[in-house]
């Protein structure tokens, strides 16, 4: 009896949930949720933010294109359902160190050049969620100046966030 009222609690919370492929407490689909967050913040995301993100999924989890295909539906499904980023930096926080929460960050950042333009939304978003990751103001801005360096962009650094 108590595992029918846990389901059914369950179906109310997140109805789809059982039909992912990726677990809510698997930090790859909370890592994906923020990326199609970051790349959703500016409108639909352009051809180069969709292809930064699969190229970013495939390569950082050693997925193939169909795994890769699946992790990022079952992300933007939970990421439209999420009312804030901590649910997401939660879970990375309890599977991750320091490092790997900085290449999410960096994959963020890389996500936020893919087309070229910085907007304060992604600045900021960026921002709030290393803060909740744990990642040093410093580690952050320095990830951010490496990925624009790459990307031939320029880094304002009185922008919101650095």
């Amino acid at each position: 009896m108590l595992d029918g009222l846990r389901q059914f609690i369950a179906d109310i919370i997140a109805p789809h949930a059982q039909d992912r492929a990726f677990g809510d407490s698997d930090y790859r689909l909370a890592a994906t949720a923020l990326l199609v967050h970051v790349v959703s913040l500016d409108g639909q995301p352009t051809q180069a933010e969709q292809s930064k993100l699969h190229n970013l999924i495939e390569s950082h989890f050693k997925l193939d294109r169909g795994a890769a295909d699946r992790l990022i539906a079952d992300a933007t499904e939970v990421e439209g359902e999420a009312v804030d980023l901590y649910h997401f930096t939660s879970a990375i926080m309890r599977s991750l160190d320091e490092e790997g929460r900085k290449r999410i960050v960096q994959m963020m950042w890389e996500l936020v050049y893919a087309d070229g333009e910085v907007t304060e939304f992604e600045d900021n978003v960026v921002w709030r969620a290393s803060d909740l990751l744990g990642i040093s103001q410093r580690d952050r801005i320095d990830l951010k100046h490496a990925v624009a360096n790459r990307a031939g962009g320029q880094v304002k650094d009185g922008a919101l966030g650095g």
